[in-house]
Protein backbone atom coordinates (compact mmCIF):
# COMPACT_ATOMS: atom_id res chain seq x y z
CA UNK A 1 0.00 0.00 0.00
CA UNK A 2 1.49 3.33 -0.96
CA UNK A 3 0.46 4.91 2.55
CA UNK A 4 1.18 8.99 1.01
CA UNK A 5 -1.57 8.60 -0.93
CA UNK A 6 -4.20 6.98 1.00
CA UNK A 7 -3.31 9.70 3.40
CA UNK A 8 -3.52 12.21 1.15
CA UNK A 9 -6.91 10.83 -0.03
CA UNK A 10 -8.05 11.00 3.80
CA UNK A 11 -7.73 14.42 3.78
CA UNK A 12 -9.71 15.05 0.70
CA UNK A 13 -6.90 15.37 -2.40
CA UNK A 14 -8.41 12.02 -4.49
CA UNK A 15 -11.76 11.42 -4.42
CA UNK A 16 -11.24 8.56 -6.31
CA UNK A 17 -9.62 6.91 -3.60
CA UNK A 18 -11.61 8.26 -0.69
CA UNK A 19 -11.98 6.80 2.60
CA UNK A 20 -15.09 4.60 1.79
CA UNK A 21 -15.15 2.44 4.97
CA UNK A 22 -14.89 5.54 6.83
CA UNK A 23 -17.23 7.80 4.83
CA UNK A 24 -19.80 4.70 5.17
CA UNK A 25 -19.36 4.29 8.46
CA UNK A 26 -20.22 8.14 9.09
CA UNK A 27 -23.59 7.58 8.13
CA UNK A 28 -24.53 4.15 8.79
CA UNK A 29 -24.70 1.45 11.24
CA UNK A 30 -21.88 1.67 14.50
CA UNK A 31 -19.33 -0.95 13.60
CA UNK A 32 -18.54 -3.26 16.47
CA UNK A 33 -15.61 -5.31 17.35
CA UNK A 34 -17.13 -7.76 19.59
CA UNK A 35 -18.80 -6.00 22.39
CA UNK A 36 -17.39 -2.81 20.97
CA UNK A 37 -19.73 -0.17 19.66
CA UNK A 38 -18.52 3.28 18.86
CA UNK A 39 -20.38 6.20 19.49
CA UNK A 40 -20.45 7.86 15.54
CA UNK A 41 -20.96 11.53 14.89
CA UNK A 42 -24.71 10.52 13.89
CA UNK A 43 -25.55 9.06 17.26
CA UNK A 44 -28.29 11.26 19.01
CA UNK A 45 -26.16 11.28 21.67
CA UNK A 46 -24.03 14.31 20.02
CA UNK A 47 -26.95 16.35 19.66
CA UNK A 48 -27.83 15.30 23.00
CA UNK A 49 -25.15 16.38 24.39
CA UNK A 50 -24.90 19.71 22.25
CA UNK A 51 -28.63 21.07 23.78
CA UNK A 52 -27.06 20.33 27.37
CA UNK A 53 -24.60 23.44 26.62
CA UNK A 54 -25.27 27.09 27.79
CA UNK A 55 -27.58 28.48 24.93
CA UNK A 56 -27.16 33.20 24.92
CA UNK A 57 -29.86 33.08 21.99
CA UNK A 58 -28.01 34.64 20.04
CA UNK A 59 -26.92 33.30 16.41
CA UNK A 60 -23.58 34.46 14.53
CA UNK A 61 -23.25 33.81 11.05
CA UNK A 62 -20.53 33.81 9.42
CA UNK A 63 -19.72 33.31 5.28
CA UNK A 64 -16.81 31.42 4.85
CA UNK A 65 -15.68 30.84 0.45
CA UNK A 66 -12.82 29.26 -0.27
CA UNK A 67 -11.39 30.26 -3.29
CA UNK A 68 -8.23 31.34 -5.06
CA UNK A 69 -6.33 34.81 -3.88
CA UNK A 70 -3.89 37.07 -5.21
CA UNK A 71 -1.43 38.76 -2.55
CA UNK A 72 1.81 40.00 -2.98
CA UNK A 73 4.09 39.08 -0.05
CA UNK A 74 8.14 40.70 0.46
CA UNK A 75 8.05 42.07 -3.34
CA UNK A 76 6.72 38.19 -4.96
CA UNK A 77 3.49 37.92 -7.09
CA UNK A 78 1.38 34.77 -5.55
CA UNK A 79 -1.83 33.32 -6.54
CA UNK A 80 -2.81 30.89 -3.49
CA UNK A 81 -6.50 30.19 -2.06
CA UNK A 82 -7.99 31.59 0.75
CA UNK A 83 -11.23 32.17 2.64
CA UNK A 84 -13.23 35.37 1.20
CA UNK A 85 -10.28 36.70 -1.35
CA UNK A 86 -8.20 37.19 1.82
CA UNK A 87 -4.63 35.72 3.32
CA UNK A 88 -6.18 35.92 6.57
CA UNK A 89 -9.69 34.20 6.75
CA UNK A 90 -12.31 36.94 8.31
CA UNK A 91 -11.81 37.12 12.35
CA UNK A 92 -14.56 35.59 13.60
CA UNK A 93 -16.10 37.03 16.82
CA UNK A 94 -18.94 35.68 18.89
CA UNK A 95 -19.75 35.04 23.00
CA UNK A 96 -19.88 32.07 25.13
CA UNK A 97 -23.40 30.06 24.41
CA UNK A 98 -23.95 31.86 20.51
CA UNK A 99 -24.92 29.71 17.93
CA UNK A 100 -22.20 29.87 15.62
CA UNK A 101 -23.51 29.47 11.82
CA UNK A 102 -20.96 29.17 9.39
CA UNK A 103 -21.87 28.42 5.69
CA UNK A 104 -18.73 27.25 3.62
CA UNK A 105 -18.71 27.60 -0.43
CA UNK A 106 -15.96 25.65 -1.79
CA UNK A 107 -14.60 27.12 -4.74
CA UNK A 108 -11.58 25.28 -5.37
CA UNK A 109 -11.18 22.64 -7.68
CA UNK A 110 -10.71 19.40 -5.24
CA UNK A 111 -12.70 18.90 -2.01
CA UNK A 112 -12.05 20.79 1.29
CA UNK A 113 -13.47 21.17 4.75
CA UNK A 114 -13.11 23.32 7.96
CA UNK A 115 -11.68 22.10 11.33
CA UNK A 116 -12.69 24.21 14.71
CA UNK A 117 -9.46 24.64 16.56
CA UNK A 118 -9.75 24.07 20.07
CA UNK A 119 -13.35 23.92 20.46
CA UNK A 120 -14.85 21.29 22.66
CA UNK A 121 -17.65 21.11 19.87
CA UNK A 122 -20.32 19.16 18.64
CA UNK A 123 -18.41 15.75 16.87
CA UNK A 124 -20.41 16.35 13.22
CA UNK A 125 -18.91 19.76 13.36
CA UNK A 126 -15.14 19.31 13.87
CA UNK A 127 -14.25 19.08 10.07
CA UNK A 128 -12.63 15.85 9.73
CA UNK A 129 -13.36 14.07 6.19
CA UNK A 130 -13.62 10.41 6.95
CA UNK A 131 -13.87 10.74 10.52
CA UNK A 132 -16.48 13.57 11.37
CA UNK A 133 -17.94 14.12 7.68
CA UNK A 134 -17.74 14.11 4.26
CA UNK A 135 -15.28 15.74 2.66
CA UNK A 136 -16.83 19.23 0.49
CA UNK A 137 -17.02 19.01 -3.21
CA UNK A 138 -15.22 21.00 -5.26
CA UNK A 139 -18.63 23.78 -6.26
CA UNK A 140 -20.74 22.39 -3.12
CA UNK A 141 -22.01 24.08 0.24
CA UNK A 142 -21.94 23.40 3.64
CA UNK A 143 -23.17 24.38 6.69
CA UNK A 144 -21.64 24.06 10.34
CA UNK A 145 -23.76 24.76 13.39
CA UNK A 146 -22.33 24.62 16.47
CA UNK A 147 -22.73 26.11 20.59
CA UNK A 148 -19.60 27.76 21.72
CA UNK A 149 -19.10 26.96 25.47
CA UNK A 150 -16.39 28.62 26.29
CA UNK A 151 -14.58 31.60 26.00
CA UNK A 152 -10.77 32.55 24.84
CA UNK A 153 -8.73 32.53 21.47
CA UNK A 154 -9.35 29.77 18.77
CA UNK A 155 -8.62 29.35 14.96
CA UNK A 156 -10.22 27.26 12.03
CA UNK A 157 -8.35 26.06 9.25
CA UNK A 158 -8.67 23.59 6.52
CA UNK A 159 -8.26 19.60 7.54
CA UNK A 160 -7.73 18.63 4.09
CA UNK A 161 -4.02 17.41 3.42
CA UNK A 162 -1.66 20.76 3.07
CA UNK A 163 -4.53 23.08 2.28
CA UNK A 164 -3.67 25.36 5.28
CA UNK A 165 -0.63 25.54 4.42
CA UNK A 166 -1.61 28.17 2.02
CA UNK A 167 -4.28 30.45 3.35
CA UNK A 168 -7.17 28.44 4.25
CA UNK A 169 -7.27 29.49 7.57
CA UNK A 170 -8.53 32.15 10.36
CA UNK A 171 -8.78 33.40 13.72
CA UNK A 172 -11.79 32.85 16.29
CA UNK A 173 -12.47 34.48 19.59
CA UNK A 174 -15.15 33.72 22.10
CA UNK A 175 -15.53 36.67 23.90
CA UNK A 176 -16.54 36.23 27.92
CA UNK A 177 -19.64 38.60 29.04
CA UNK A 178 -18.11 38.54 32.53
CA UNK A 179 -14.41 38.87 30.98
CA UNK A 180 -12.22 39.26 34.80
CA UNK A 181 -9.17 40.24 32.78
CA UNK A 182 -8.83 44.24 32.64
CA UNK A 183 -7.29 45.56 29.15
CA UNK A 184 -7.75 48.72 27.40
CA UNK A 185 -7.71 47.18 23.48
CA UNK A 186 -6.37 43.95 21.67
CA UNK A 187 -4.79 42.92 18.54
CA UNK A 188 -5.29 39.32 17.31
CA UNK A 189 -2.20 38.11 15.88
CA UNK A 190 -1.99 35.07 13.19
CA UNK A 191 1.59 33.81 12.26
CA UNK A 192 2.36 32.01 9.84
CA UNK A 193 5.42 30.07 7.85
CA UNK A 194 4.93 31.08 3.71
CA UNK A 195 6.54 29.44 1.01
CA UNK A 196 3.48 28.37 -1.67
CA UNK A 197 4.29 30.75 -4.78
CA UNK A 198 7.75 31.58 -4.10
CA UNK A 199 9.85 28.37 -4.03
CA UNK A 200 7.36 25.74 -4.66
CA UNK A 201 3.80 24.91 -3.00
CA UNK A 202 3.33 22.67 -0.21
CA UNK A 203 2.45 19.34 -2.23
CA UNK A 204 5.74 19.73 -3.79
CA UNK A 205 7.13 19.90 -0.15
CA UNK A 206 5.59 17.00 0.95
CA UNK A 207 6.23 14.90 -1.95
CA UNK A 208 10.29 15.69 -1.81
CA UNK A 209 9.81 15.04 2.44
CA UNK A 210 8.70 11.67 1.42
CA UNK A 211 11.62 10.44 -0.41
CA UNK A 212 12.77 10.32 2.94
CA UNK A 213 15.86 12.04 4.19
CA UNK A 214 18.11 9.00 3.75
CA UNK A 215 17.83 8.46 -0.30
CA UNK A 216 21.00 6.82 -0.95
CA UNK A 217 23.84 8.30 -2.60
CA UNK A 218 21.85 11.75 -2.07
CA UNK A 219 23.98 14.47 -0.21
CA UNK A 220 20.77 16.38 1.89
CA UNK A 221 22.59 19.18 2.54
CA UNK A 222 22.87 20.50 -0.96
CA UNK A 223 20.44 17.75 -3.10
CA UNK A 224 17.14 19.00 -1.86
CA UNK A 225 15.27 21.95 -2.58
CA UNK A 226 12.48 22.26 0.33
CA UNK A 227 14.20 20.42 3.08
CA UNK A 228 16.11 22.18 5.97
CA UNK A 229 18.61 20.55 7.91
CA UNK A 230 21.10 22.24 10.75
CA UNK A 231 18.24 24.33 12.15
CA UNK A 232 18.62 24.33 15.85
CA UNK A 233 16.53 25.08 19.01
CA UNK A 234 18.26 24.39 22.45
CA UNK A 235 14.63 25.53 23.49
CA UNK A 236 12.99 22.58 21.23
CA UNK A 237 15.49 19.95 22.09
CA UNK A 238 17.42 20.03 18.85
CA UNK A 239 16.10 20.16 15.13
CA UNK A 240 14.12 23.13 14.86
CA UNK A 241 12.03 21.87 11.80
CA UNK A 242 11.81 20.11 8.13
CA UNK A 243 11.06 22.74 5.79
CA UNK A 244 13.03 26.32 4.34
CA UNK A 245 10.98 28.67 4.53
CA UNK A 246 11.55 31.93 2.54
CA UNK A 247 8.73 34.04 4.53
CA UNK A 248 7.09 34.53 7.61
CA UNK A 249 3.84 36.50 8.10
CA UNK A 250 2.30 38.62 10.95
CA UNK A 251 -1.00 38.98 10.05
CA UNK A 252 -0.07 38.59 6.45
CA UNK A 253 1.77 40.55 6.21
CA UNK A 254 6.36 40.07 5.82
CA UNK A 255 8.75 42.17 7.68
CA UNK A 256 9.14 44.57 4.54
CA UNK A 257 5.52 45.85 5.32
CA UNK A 258 5.10 45.23 9.27
CA UNK A 259 1.30 45.99 10.00
CA UNK A 260 1.02 48.91 12.44
CA UNK A 261 -1.64 50.06 14.98
CA UNK A 262 -2.23 52.63 17.04
CA UNK A 263 -2.49 52.71 20.88
CA UNK A 264 -2.00 55.67 23.72
CA UNK A 265 1.05 55.83 26.14
CA UNK A 266 0.62 53.40 29.50
CA UNK A 267 -2.64 51.35 27.55
CA UNK A 268 -3.07 47.53 28.23
CA UNK A 269 -2.40 45.75 25.15
CA UNK A 270 -4.11 42.17 25.01
CA UNK A 271 -2.24 40.54 22.47
CA UNK A 272 -3.92 36.78 21.07
CA UNK A 273 -1.68 35.27 19.52
CA UNK A 274 -2.06 32.28 17.11
CA UNK A 275 0.60 30.26 15.30
CA UNK A 276 -0.94 29.04 12.08
CA UNK A 277 2.27 27.67 10.51
CA UNK A 278 3.00 24.69 9.48
CA UNK A 279 6.69 23.98 10.41
CA UNK A 280 7.54 26.57 12.51
CA UNK A 281 7.96 27.33 16.53
CA UNK A 282 7.39 30.94 16.67
CA UNK A 283 9.65 33.37 20.08
CA UNK A 284 7.30 36.37 20.93
CA UNK A 285 8.37 39.15 22.58
CA UNK A 286 8.86 42.93 22.44
CA UNK A 287 12.79 44.03 22.51
CA UNK A 288 13.77 45.46 26.07
CA UNK A 289 10.24 44.83 27.39
CA UNK A 290 8.33 42.44 29.19
CA UNK A 291 4.89 40.65 28.29
CA UNK A 292 2.36 38.91 30.72
CA UNK A 293 0.95 35.88 29.55
CA UNK A 294 -2.69 35.45 30.50
CA UNK A 295 -3.71 32.25 28.67
CA UNK A 296 -2.88 29.45 26.88
CA UNK A 297 -5.29 27.89 24.06
CA UNK A 298 -7.76 29.65 25.53
CA UNK A 299 -7.39 29.05 29.00
CA UNK A 300 -6.34 31.47 31.71
CA UNK A 301 -3.10 30.43 33.73
CA UNK A 302 -1.21 32.20 36.81
CA UNK A 303 -0.31 34.94 35.09
CA UNK A 304 3.83 35.71 34.43
CA UNK A 305 6.25 37.96 33.68
CA UNK A 306 8.26 36.65 30.03
CA UNK A 307 11.10 37.85 28.21
CA UNK A 308 9.59 35.98 25.25
CA UNK A 309 7.16 33.10 25.03
CA UNK A 310 7.46 30.20 22.20
CA UNK A 311 4.20 28.77 20.40
CA UNK A 312 4.47 25.63 18.74
CA UNK A 313 2.27 25.23 15.94
CA UNK A 314 -1.17 25.16 16.73
CA UNK A 315 -0.84 26.48 20.11
CA UNK A 316 -2.12 30.25 20.96
CA UNK A 317 -0.96 32.34 23.74
CA UNK A 318 -2.80 35.39 25.21
CA UNK A 319 -0.34 38.22 26.99
CA UNK A 320 -0.94 41.70 28.39
CA UNK A 321 2.00 44.53 26.91
CA UNK A 322 2.18 48.25 29.00
CA UNK A 323 2.67 50.42 25.70
CA UNK A 324 5.33 53.07 25.91
CA UNK A 325 5.87 56.16 24.00
CA UNK A 326 7.03 56.23 20.06
CA UNK A 327 6.96 52.89 18.33
CA UNK A 328 6.81 49.26 20.19
CA UNK A 329 8.11 46.10 17.96
CA UNK A 330 6.19 43.02 18.71
CA UNK A 331 8.43 40.41 17.44
CA UNK A 332 8.21 37.10 16.16
CA UNK A 333 11.08 35.13 15.22
CA UNK A 334 11.14 31.63 14.00
CA UNK A 335 12.35 29.36 16.53
CA UNK A 336 15.59 27.58 15.70
CA UNK A 337 15.42 28.86 12.22
CA UNK A 338 16.33 32.11 10.29
CA UNK A 339 14.03 35.22 9.72
CA UNK A 340 10.98 35.80 11.09
CA UNK A 341 8.04 38.62 11.05
CA UNK A 342 6.58 41.93 13.52
CA UNK A 343 4.12 44.04 14.13
CA UNK A 344 4.37 47.45 15.24
CA UNK A 345 2.69 49.26 17.94
CA UNK A 346 2.46 53.35 17.31
CA UNK A 347 1.71 56.02 19.68
CA UNK A 348 1.92 58.94 18.06
CA UNK A 349 2.10 58.07 14.15
CA UNK A 350 4.73 60.61 13.83
CA UNK A 351 8.29 59.30 12.46
CA UNK A 352 8.95 56.54 10.74
CA UNK A 353 8.46 52.75 12.53
CA UNK A 354 11.79 50.61 12.95
CA UNK A 355 12.95 49.33 10.08
CA UNK A 356 13.15 45.65 9.68
CA UNK A 357 16.76 45.13 9.52
CA UNK A 358 17.26 47.50 12.70
CA UNK A 359 15.44 45.20 14.74
CA UNK A 360 16.86 42.37 17.17
CA UNK A 361 17.48 39.21 16.21
CA UNK A 362 17.72 37.54 19.56
CA UNK A 363 14.70 37.36 21.97
CA UNK A 364 16.46 36.41 25.39
CA UNK A 365 16.26 36.25 29.06
CA UNK A 366 13.26 34.75 30.99
CA UNK A 367 10.98 32.43 27.75
CA UNK A 368 8.41 29.86 28.18
CA UNK A 369 5.65 28.07 26.57
CA UNK A 370 2.29 26.79 27.13
CA UNK A 371 3.45 23.65 28.58
CA UNK A 372 5.31 24.97 31.11
CA UNK A 373 2.66 27.37 32.31
CA UNK A 374 0.49 26.27 35.66
CA UNK A 375 -3.22 26.43 34.96
CA UNK A 376 -5.32 29.24 36.82
CA UNK A 377 -6.63 27.53 39.52
CA UNK A 378 -10.41 28.42 38.35
CA UNK A 379 -9.62 25.68 35.32
CA UNK A 380 -7.74 23.06 37.22
CA UNK A 381 -9.14 19.60 36.82
CA UNK A 382 -10.40 18.24 39.69
CA UNK A 383 -8.38 15.39 41.09
CA UNK A 384 -9.32 12.16 40.34
CA UNK A 385 -7.17 8.82 39.33
CA UNK A 386 -7.90 8.18 35.80
CA UNK A 387 -10.22 5.53 34.27
CA UNK A 388 -8.34 5.04 31.55
CA UNK A 389 -4.32 5.23 30.63
CA UNK A 390 -3.40 5.29 27.01
CA UNK A 391 0.13 6.12 26.21
CA UNK A 392 1.02 7.28 22.74
CA UNK A 393 4.72 6.78 21.18
CA UNK A 394 5.52 9.14 18.81
CA UNK A 395 7.88 7.04 16.05
CA UNK A 396 9.14 7.46 13.32
CA UNK A 397 12.29 9.27 11.62
CA UNK A 398 13.82 11.78 8.97
CA UNK A 399 15.43 8.89 7.17
CA UNK A 400 12.08 7.65 5.21
CA UNK A 401 9.89 10.61 6.86
CA UNK A 402 7.30 8.46 7.96
CA UNK A 403 5.80 9.24 11.12
CA UNK A 404 3.33 7.49 13.28
CA UNK A 405 1.88 6.83 16.87
CA UNK A 406 2.88 3.55 18.23
CA UNK A 407 5.06 2.26 15.65
CA UNK A 408 1.98 2.62 13.12
CA UNK A 409 1.22 5.46 10.58
CA UNK A 410 -2.60 6.07 10.58
CA UNK A 411 -4.16 4.30 7.87
CA UNK A 412 -7.32 5.89 6.83
CA UNK A 413 -8.75 3.26 5.23
CA UNK A 414 -9.03 1.97 8.53
CA UNK A 415 -9.21 4.64 11.09
CA UNK A 416 -10.53 3.01 14.10
CA UNK A 417 -7.54 0.19 14.03
CA UNK A 418 -5.49 1.11 16.77
CA UNK A 419 -8.12 3.72 18.08
CA UNK A 420 -7.40 4.76 21.43
CA UNK A 421 -11.09 3.39 23.21
CA UNK A 422 -12.75 5.43 25.83
CA UNK A 423 -16.25 5.90 27.49
CA UNK A 424 -18.23 8.48 28.43
CA UNK A 425 -17.25 10.47 31.67
CA UNK A 426 -13.77 8.70 31.77
CA UNK A 427 -10.79 10.51 33.09
CA UNK A 428 -8.32 9.91 30.33
CA UNK A 429 -4.63 9.99 30.99
CA UNK A 430 -2.38 10.34 27.85
CA UNK A 431 1.23 9.71 28.17
CA UNK A 432 3.02 11.86 25.09
CA UNK A 433 6.08 9.72 24.60
CA UNK A 434 8.59 11.08 22.53
CA UNK A 435 10.88 8.44 20.81
CA UNK A 436 12.05 10.51 17.93
CA UNK A 437 14.67 12.88 17.48
CA UNK A 438 11.87 15.93 16.48
CA UNK A 439 10.00 17.94 18.99
CA UNK A 440 5.86 17.18 17.82
CA UNK A 441 3.13 20.02 18.90
CA UNK A 442 0.38 17.14 19.29
CA UNK A 443 -3.20 18.37 19.37
CA UNK A 444 -6.57 16.76 20.44
CA UNK A 445 -9.80 17.53 18.57
CA UNK A 446 -12.81 18.29 21.03
CA UNK A 447 -11.32 18.14 24.18
CA UNK A 448 -8.96 20.31 26.30
CA UNK A 449 -6.19 18.63 28.46
CA UNK A 450 -4.52 19.37 31.57
CA UNK A 451 -0.86 19.07 31.49
CA UNK A 452 0.53 16.96 34.80
CA UNK A 453 1.56 18.31 37.81
CA UNK A 454 -0.88 21.59 37.52
CA UNK A 455 0.04 22.60 34.44
CA UNK A 456 -1.71 24.93 31.95
CA UNK A 457 -5.48 23.46 30.48
CA UNK A 458 -4.48 23.21 26.83
CA UNK A 459 -5.61 21.30 23.47
CA UNK A 460 -2.54 21.02 22.22
CA UNK A 461 1.30 20.97 24.11
CA UNK A 462 4.75 20.95 23.01
CA UNK A 463 6.59 16.92 23.43
CA UNK A 464 10.18 17.64 22.94
CA UNK A 465 12.93 14.40 21.77
CA UNK A 466 13.00 11.66 23.79
CA UNK A 467 10.42 13.52 26.37
CA UNK A 468 7.63 12.56 28.00
CA UNK A 469 4.59 14.58 28.46
CA UNK A 470 1.83 13.67 30.53
CA UNK A 471 -1.95 15.08 30.46
CA UNK A 472 -5.46 14.35 31.41
CA UNK A 473 -8.84 15.13 29.98
CA UNK A 474 -12.43 14.04 30.96
CA UNK A 475 -14.15 12.32 28.11
CA UNK A 476 -17.52 14.69 28.23
CA UNK A 477 -17.91 14.75 24.46
CA UNK A 478 -18.89 11.94 22.78
CA UNK A 479 -18.34 11.20 19.18
CA UNK A 480 -14.68 10.40 17.09
CA UNK A 481 -11.87 12.20 17.26
CA UNK A 482 -8.51 12.62 15.83
CA UNK A 483 -5.45 13.61 17.72
CA UNK A 484 -2.05 14.38 15.72
CA UNK A 485 1.02 16.10 15.32
CA UNK A 486 0.51 20.05 14.18
CA UNK A 487 3.33 19.61 12.01
CA UNK A 488 1.20 19.67 8.63
CA UNK A 489 4.08 17.47 7.24
CA UNK A 490 4.55 14.74 10.39
CA UNK A 491 0.53 14.39 10.31
CA UNK A 492 0.03 13.91 6.41
CA UNK A 493 2.63 11.41 6.73
CA UNK A 494 0.76 9.50 9.55
CA UNK A 495 1.39 10.44 12.98
CA UNK A 496 -1.94 10.57 13.81
CA UNK A 497 -4.52 8.66 15.73
CA UNK A 498 -8.20 8.26 17.20
CA UNK A 499 -9.66 8.80 20.58
CA UNK A 500 -12.99 6.58 20.14
CA UNK A 501 -16.17 6.82 22.33
CA UNK A 502 -17.36 3.44 22.58
CA UNK A 503 -20.36 2.23 24.48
Amino acid sequence: MNHSLTRRSFLGVSLATATTAALAACSGPPPSSGSVVRILPTDPLVATFEAKRAASGRTISQQLTAGMVGATLAGTAVSTWGYNDALNGPLIRAQVGDLLDVPLTNGLAEATSVHWHGLALRNDADGVPGVTQKPVLAGADYSYQFRLNRPGTYWYHSHVDTQRERALYGALVVDDPKEPLAYDQEWVIVLDDWLDGITGTPEDVLSELSMGMGMAGMDMSSGMKYALTGSNSDYLGGDAGDVKIPVHLFNGKAAQEAEVIQASPGSRVRLRIINAAGDTAYRVGVPGQKITLTHSDGFPVRQQEVDAVVLGMGERIDALLTVKEGYTPVLALAEGKEGGAHGVISTSGVGSAPAAADLPTVLAGTVMDGGRLKADDSVLLDKKSPDRTHTMRLTGSMEKYEWGINGRSFDPDKPFEGAFDISLKDRVRVKFVNETTMWHPMHVHGHTFQVSGGGARKDTVIVRPKETVTVEFDADNPGQWIAHCHNAYHAARGMMGLFSYVR
